[in-house]
């Protein structure tokens, strides 16, 4: 079991420098937890790709549906009450932009607290950081 963060679950979708550690850390395990709002942050990446023009229109719309897909089988963390009140502490405590911090915490609420349940897969070099000083295993092979 591992959670994924956003930055993690996009080179899954579309080709980019993390896709091979990405594709071969799900295949090696494919019990995934997400925060709620991951899947937002996703198809923004993926639509800010398309506008941009680096990706085409049939190649947005496969991981799209690639996206449907990951989301459906992953594991949801939906308590937003929890998140909001530890991600607080988190931007108390490392500088991290909310998106992140609300990404930590909610790892943590999936753990109870317990870093050594689940590592985490992240390439946003804040969020590595904090997890890293959380006492979260980061991008474990």
């Amino acid at each position: 079991m591992r959670f994924w963060d956003s930055s993690a679950i996009v080179p899954l979708l579309v080709l980019e420098k993390e896709t091979e550690q990405c594709v071969r850390a799900f295949q090696s395990d494919r019990e995934v937890i997400v925060w709620t709002m991951s899947k937002v942050e996703v198809f923004s990446a993926l639509c800010r790709r398309l506008r941009e023009g680096s990706l085409k229109e049939h190649v947005f719309d496969a991981a799209k549906k690639r996206t449907n897909d990951f989301f459906d089988m992953a594991s949801e963390v939906i308590s937003l009450p929890k998140v909001k009140d530890r991600a607080l502490r988190l931007l108390q405590v490392h500088p991290l932009r909310a998106a992140d911090a609300l990404q930590l915490a909610a790892v943590l609420v999936a753990t109870q607290e317990d870093t050594s349940k689940v590592p985490i897969m992240t390439f946003d070099d804040r969020l590595i950081q904090a997890a890293k000083c959380e006492g979260f295993t980061v991008n474990p092979d």
